[in-house]
């Protein structure tokens, strides 16, 4: 009962946002409405047929189905006040003789029963910061908007005589209407495309007010010291079961654990969705009750749930919790035992690895706990200067910084040429207690070819030495779309899928990484992309772009020295985890 009246209300507000912009595209509709807002009519709340009500609706209708308890309050207040209003109305002989006043006193009346009867439902908090917030963004809105409005009405008067006093006026009022509302103004008359563009400016503003008001808390921007703890704790017990376990220790998330303490889910907060990655770290027993947990911490801040790159066992778990599984793709795990440069597949690998051999090349294989600082700090140099672009990418598959003292497990290759300069580096962090997981990749760019397929197969070969008996190498997004299109027999949506993918692959590696990852036979491991509803899709991969990397704001600095970072860089620098 109290899930259907709060749903009521959202649909309330969203066909009142439809009709108040039809109203606003629709002269005849628009006098109508506007006609029973004068004199002796009134209409339902919301109902004024201008853009900021049309605005308006849809923004409340969007925060209330997220089940703020601010936009609750915001319309109770609102609404209530307004039926308050009406009721008082109707006590008057002139006010009740319409039909349509009592259709909207009923309406009204319904709306605010629904809020009364759903209260129970709007139980997601926001953030302590948003009124100071909203507050700024009010005033700072509104000079600017106001101002340009006012130049513009100004500007294009076509009355003579008006006061600065009248213009603003006239410009404000235009803000909340362009009906007959700022007509009360007898000294301004403004062309009609003035009118629509102050109206359109003032609801930007007032829309950035709101949104300021209803934003979702950002979650913690870094993993404290407590945390991250226990989470090496969790590895160290059970850090063989993911591979994507250590990027767990990225500073950039936060961890909440199961009431046991014997699991966690870490996420990063990104525009309103609570975006975890890879598994939930320690012992599966103890998995559910750190879902519940997070699932939990969503509802309460109205974030929207998403998990990045799980695997098969983690996505049947999140699944009971009322999560949807979309695959994404493969994890390239090689098995050292069955990994040989012999026979024919291993040609094309085979040859490159020689190539690059003989022109001189060779591979240092060292711990990070065994490079001394001032050699971390060239190589950290180095980093920098050949990452492809100003921006790290990375999120789910990538640690985002390189020297830290807590990571001197990890494995760094360093390559030389002949002359004994370093002309590329990968890093590996540790899977477990024995494996292997990439992290980061750079080279100068004009190195020899092959270079990444050298280092990788050195790695390869020294691994039983190094007592590493598996790696994972990279992640191929859709590689089951390249592998299974292009058999005989495949589908027409299947080969058109895969064309699609093709085609992309021209700007993002999509074909590449796969191709890449193939050829060295690896075990293929599917990942998969959790969520709530299919409706937020878009939005949580908006928002795995900006994690990753591909959306942007102004570049911080990339790879962290030696030091716990502080908390000024508390914004991620990923590294790029792709062959």
């Amino acid at each position: 009962m109290r899930g259907g009246a709060a749903s009521a209300t959202v649909w309330y507000l969203r066909l009142l946002a439809v009709l108040n912009l039809a109203a606003v595209v629709s002269l005849s509709f628009r006098d109508e409405v506007q006609e029973h807002n004068v004199g002796e009519y009134f209409t339902p709340y919301l109902a004024t047929a201008g853009l900021i009500s049309a605005a308006l609706a849809l923004f409340l209708a969007m925060v209330m189905r997220r089940r703020k308890r601010a936009a609750w309050i915001f319309n109770l207040l609102l609404a209530g006040g307004l039926f308050a209003l009406y009721t008082l109305a109707m006590t008057q002989e002139a006010y009740r003789e319409h039909v349509t006043n009592w259709g909207s006193l009923l309406l009204t009346g319904l709306f605010v029963a629904a809020l009364l009867l759903g209260r129970g439902e709007f139980t997601a908090v926001g953030d302590p910061s948003n009124p100071k917030l909203a507050l700024a963004a009010g005033a700072g809105g509104l000079l600017v908007s106001g101002t340009i409005g006012t130049l513009l009405v100004a500007a294009t008067n076509k009355l003579p005589g008006a006061t600065l006093t009248d213009e603003i006026a006239y410009t404000l009022l235009r803000g909340i209407s362009v009906g007959p509302l700022a007509d009360r103004v007898d000294a301004v008359h403004a062309p009609r495309w003035v009118d629509v563009l102050v109206n359109i400016l003032i609801a930007a503003t007032f829309l950035l007010v709101l949104y300021a008001c209803f934003r979702a808390p950002r979650g913690r921007a870094l993993l404290g010291e407590d945390d991250e703890q226990r989470l090496r704790d969790l590895l160290a017990r059970h850090g063989e079961r993911d591979s994507l376990g250590y990027f767990a220790l990225r500073r950039d998330k936060a961890a909440i654990f199961s009431p046991s303490g014997k699991a966690a889910v870490t996420y990063r907060v990104v525009g309103g969705v609570s975006l975890a990655s890879g598994d939930p770290i320690g012992d599966p027993e103890a998995w559910p009750g750190a879902i519940d947990a997070w699932l939990e911490e969503a509802r309460r801040h109205a974030w929207t749930p998403a998990v990045m790159g799980a695997s098969e066992e983690a996505g049947t778990i999140y699944a009971r919790h009322g999560l949807d599984a979309l695959e994404l793709g493969d994890e390239a795990i090689v098995e050292i035992a069955d990994f040989t440069l012999e026979g024919r597949a291993m040609r094309v690998v085979r040859q490159a690895h020689n190539r690059v051999r003989r022109a001189g090349y060779t591979v240092r294989i060292r711990r990070h706990e065994d490079i001394t600082d001032d050699e971390m700090a060239l190589l950290i140099d180095k980093a920098d200067h050949w990452r492809d672009g100003p921006t790290e990418r990375g999120f789910s598959m990538a640690l985002g910084r390189l020297g830290d003292p807590g990571d001197g497990r990890c494995v760094m290759l360093e390559c030389r040429d002949a002359d004994g300069e370093a002309r590329a580096l990968l890093s590996f962090v540790p899977w477990g207690e024995h494996g292997l997981s990439l992290d980061l990749m750079r080279r100068e760019r004009a190195c020899e070819n092959g270079l990444m397929e050298f280092m990788v197969v050195e790695l390869l070969l020294s691994a039983q030495e190094l007592g590493v008996p598996r790696v994972s190498l990279n992640f191929a997004m859709f590689r089951s779309v390249f592998e299974r299109g292009a058999r005989l027999g495949a589908g027409p949506v299947l080969r058109l899928w895969r064309s699609m993918l093709t085609f992309f692959s021209r700007w993002w590696q999509i074909e590449s990484l796969y191709r890449a990852n193939a050829k060295y036979r690896p075990v293929w491991e599917p990942r998969f992309l959790l969520f709530a509803k299919s409706a937020d899709i878009p939005r949580i991969g908006l928002a795995s772009a900006r994690a990753e990397g591909f959306l942007t704001p102004p570049p911080l600095p990339a790879l962290r020295r030696r030091g716990r970072s502080s908390a000024s860089e508390a914004e991620p620098a990923p590294a790029t985890h792709s062959l």
